[in-house]
């Protein structure tokens, strides 16, 4: 009598094998490293909200002051006020309009409702950046899986001397920082909903699933859009949050146990990537320069009917000057090289290694007839700026390591916001420039200090104490910017008092 040999019962479940038509393989180990979300949702909108009025107070006070122009509100403020007069920028033949209209028009929003004047200009700024501080206490929420952990990320934004500056001056790069955040938040959260529709789906089935419209990607698709029109270094954030965003689609249907989640990915989400992603962020950028559209004397408008043999003729005389203005943009600003005393390479950036000197004037002395010292500085609190390098390594630790998701995130926007700059070092450039990516450094920070912390499942003393060296940290920083906060805001210092705050000799 034969005997049979017994059944195998190691058989990996993800070998090739056969199955019936449509049948779910059994589901992937998660690789995903997200915890859930707190339970303590209504609180954790309290206190970001009291974070968020918090940090809006701060910037606030004394805005106003000084009464002067400074740094690039040479040029902002005044093209603003052409927006409200007129609907777009002056074409005056002394100068040239580099930079779309949009967060000009933001600019023009504060000067519509306080006048024009210094608090006019900068109270939209301290908006921005007061709810860029929200979003990125939300996102870090989102990602540490701790309402603590989120609102310290907020925190530290809150205190960091280069975003508290920007918001406090009306310059451009504070609207982009908020729009980016916003949209990489609004994208997180389109991946959080797809992955759990796919989750809780009954039968996957072999070719996936229609996912239908995808509210939160149209979102991130227009406040991308919106950061392009404030500056054009909004486009590499975009590009790159846009190819993260086809990769979380492949590992949704991957953990599901599609046979070729690539295919299936690129099926389900590439055409309504192509629509939120492409198509959106245009449609949002080109709505920015409705004015420039409907004027008569904007610059450049009128290109196309002065050169009528150029190409592409079937298209439309404003979308062609639009192109036109838009190649001349490219030409400013890849050629840019005029020297500048607070210019800085981005190879410094993350080390303070040249800050901007907004205001310092000169002659000033107290009752007593001592030198006064007014001096306000664009520069990172450095307690937290210094700990950036060290905090990239851990994360490119924990992508590696961990295949962490959060990490991920951090490495696509710094290689966004700041490698990119790497592009054309001949550029003139400064150290502001990092703006849109700082809450993403900041991010960085947070996923240390959760290493630090410990897991929820760690014996009490380990986290205890965690806990106090994370309090410990944060307190140092908050110390830190308390302390610069003089030289942030122009308040008046001895000149012993104002040296105690200039830490390298590159401050100067």
């Amino acid at each position: 009598m034969a005997v049979l040999a017994p059944e195998r019962t190691d058989r990996d479940p993800y070998d090739a094998a056969p199955r019936a038509a449509g049948r779910r393989r059994p589901p992937r180990p998660r690789r995903d490293t997200t915890p859930p979300l707190p339970g303590d949702r209504r609180l954790a909108w309290v206190l970001t909200g009291l974070l968020g009025l918090g940090a809006l107070g701060l910037r606030l006070w004394g805005i106003g002051y000084p009464s002067d122009l400074l740094f690039d509100e040479a040029y902002y403020p005044p093209e603003a006020a052409e927006l409200l007069r007129w609907g777009y920028e002056y074409n005056r033949g002394y100068t040239f309009i580099v930079h779309p209209p949009l967060g000009k028009w933001l600019i023009a929003a504060g000067i519509e409702v306080f006048g024009y004047d210094s608090v006019g200009w900068r109270v939209p700024s301290a908006v921005a950046g007061s709810a860029a501080v929200v979003v990125l206490t939300r996102l870090a929420r989102r990602f540490t899986g701790s309402t603590l952990l989120g609102l310290v990320a907020g925190l530290l934004m809150a205190v960091d001397g280069m975003s508290f500056t920007l918001s406090r001056i009306g310059l451009l790069d504070v609207f982009l920082q908020l729009f980016v955040v916003a949209a990489v938040a609004c994208l997180v959260v389109d991946r959080d909903r797809v992955r759990a529709r796919v989750r809780a789906a009954a039968e996957v089935g072999a070719g996936g699933f229609r996912l239908g419209p995808r509210g939160w990607r149209i979102a991130a698709g227009v406040l991308f859009g919106c950061a392009c029109a404030v500056k054009w270094s909004g486009v590499w954030f975009l590009a790159g949050f846009a190819v993260l965003s086809l990769f979380w689609d492949r590992a949704a249907w991957r953990e599901a146990g599609v046979p070729r989640p690539t295919a299936v990915a690129a099926r389900r989400g590439l055409p309504g990537a192509l629509w939120a992603l492409a198509v959106v962020p245009v449609l949002a950028y080109l709505a920015g320069f409705t004015g420039w559209f409907l004027g008569e004397t904007s610059q450049g408008r009128h290109w196309a009917q002065r050169n009528p043999e150029t190409a592409f003729p079937w298209i439309p005389d404003a979308l062609r000057s639009l192109w036109h203005q838009h190649a001349e943009w490219l030409r400013f600003h890849s050629g840019l090289s005029s020297p500048h005393p607070w210019e800085s390479g981005p190879w410094t950036w993350l080390v303070n290694g040249r800050p901007i000197l907004l205001w310092n004037p000169q002659g000033l002395t107290d009752s007593a007839g001592d030198q006064v010292v007014r001096y306000i500085l664009m520069v990172g609190t450095p307690t937290l700026w210094f700990a950036f390098a060290p905090a990239l390594v851990w994360v490119v630790w924990r992508l590696v390591a961990r295949r962490d998701p959060a990490a991920l995130l951090v490495a696509v926007a710094v290689a966004a916001g700041w490698g990119t700059w790497f592009l054309n070092p001949e550029r003139t450039m400064f150290a502001f420039y990092t703006a849109p990516v700082v809450p993403f450094l900041v991010l960085a920070v947070v996923l240390v200090l959760q290493d630090v912390l410990g897991p929820a499942g760690a014996p009490p003393w380990r986290r205890q104490l965690g806990l106090g060296v994370v309090g410990l940290y944060v307190g140092v920083v908050v110390a830190t910017f308390a302390f610069f906060h003089p030289v942030l805001t122009g308040s008046p210092l001895s000149h012993a008092e104002w040296l105690d705050r200039m830490w390298f000799p590159s401050w100067f």
